[in-house]
Order: C-alpha cells, then sequence, then structure tokens
C-alpha cells in the first residue's frame, strides 16, 4: 500500500513523516527528490538553464533558490514552465524508488508530497494522509518557527490549498492541534485501521 502524507506549511506534517519512519516505513520524500533532480549534471538543471538564464545560479553553478523563487513567485507562466520541468523528473524518480523499494519486499511505502492534492498527484497513492491544523495554530507556529512576521506568515499560507480544503481529499486527517502525544496516538490508530504492521 502506498499512502500519500500531505499537509500544509506548520502543520505537522514532518512530525507525522518522523514517527513513521521510526516505525521503519520507508519515506519517499518529494522536496527531497525535488532537490536532487535540479542538482548539476541532471537533465531538469540543464532545461532550468536554458530557460531561466544563468541568472538563477550560484558561481559554483548549483541552483539558486532564492532567486529562482523571486522570479517565479509573482509570474504564473514562468512557474508552470518550471513546473513542467520539475514534477515530471521529481515524478519519475519516486516511481524508481518506489519499484526499488518494493522489489526489497516492502508492503508500506510513504509517499511525503506537500503538493499531493494540488498537483493532481492522487493517483499514485492507495491512501491519503492528512497532516492537519487550525488556521490560528498553523499561523502562530509559522511565526514562532520562522520567526516571520504575522503578514508574512499569512501570505505564505494564504498561498497554498487552506487545509480544511484538503479534508475533501484525505482518506484520514490526524488533528496536530494538540500535543505530540496525542499526534502519535491518532496516526497509530489510522495505521493499524489500515492494517499497516507498525512496531512503537
Amino acid at each position: 500500500m502506498i499512502i500519500g502524507l500531505t499537509g500544509g506549511i506548520a502543520s505537522g506534517k514532518s512530525l507525522l513523516a518522523d514517527y513513521m519512519g521510526g516505525w521503519d516505513l520507508p519515506i519517499i520524500d518529494a522536496d527531497a527528490i525535488a532537490r536532487e533532480v535540479v542538482e548539476p549534471g541532471k537533465p531538469a538543471y540543464e532545461e532550468i538553464k536554458d530557460f531561466f538564464g544563468n541568472d538563477v545560479f550560484h558561481e559554483d553553478g548549483t541552483l539558486d533558490r532564492k532567486a529562482l523563487g523571486s522570479v517565479i513567485f509573482g509570474d504564473k507562466e514562468k512557474r508552470n514552465r518550471l513546473n513542467n520541468i520539475t514534477h515530471p523528473a521529481i515524478h519519475d524518480e519516486m516511481m524508481k524508488k518506489k519499484e526499488a523499494l518494493m522489489k526489497e519486499g516492502n508492503q508500506t511505502l510513504i509517499f511525503d508530497i506537500p503538493l499531493l492534492v494540488e498537483n493532481g498527484r492522487m493517483n499514485t497513492v492507495d491512501r491519503v494522509l492528512l497532516a492537519y491544523v487550525s488556521e490560528d495554530v498553523q499561523l502562530k507556529r509559522l511565526m514562532e518557527r520562522d520567526g516571520s512576521s504575522k503578514e508574512e506568515a499569512t501570505e505564505r499560507i494564504r498561498s497554498q490549498m487552506p487545509l480544511k480544503e484538503k479534508k475533501d481529499y484525505a482518506d484520514a486527517v490526524v488533528d496536530n492541534n494538540g500535543s505530540r502525544g496525542d499526534s502519535k496516538t491518532q496516526l497509530l490508530h489510522i495505521l493499524t485501521a489500515w492494517g499497516v504492521k507498525v512496531d512503537d
């Protein structure tokens, strides 16, 4: 079974991933793969260079994520172009890792994909697990975590699909508004209900 773990910024998704990793469930992390596919020499790297030019690269040739982010932030066309370059590469790499892990005999895999719903990737997983917090908790935690102002944090949260909307797409929801122990208990219940063997 492939479980798609998703959430939003400061929603506690990493906490759930840490628990599942600690229980020896293999995790394929879309964000980590997104960094791998734009390393020098990779096809996506060359495509980004061709389209965006040298301004979005550091002097050592590595991708300058901050510069690229500011280029695409207010430009939907360029953002779509970047997505069209990187998303297929990320998808292919995730599928390769999935095949390798399945061959090793793993019964359950976790796809950690923040934009699972937004990018229409739900067809790649069997179950969708959502890390959820209320908007006020999300805002408070993001401000504390990044030291950002209320305005900055609000803007970042609003740039994503609201978590309460994502609930409609989830097969199960872990409510992370409470304590870590509470989140862990909920997660264990969900995995057990789905027939996933966990050694806690």
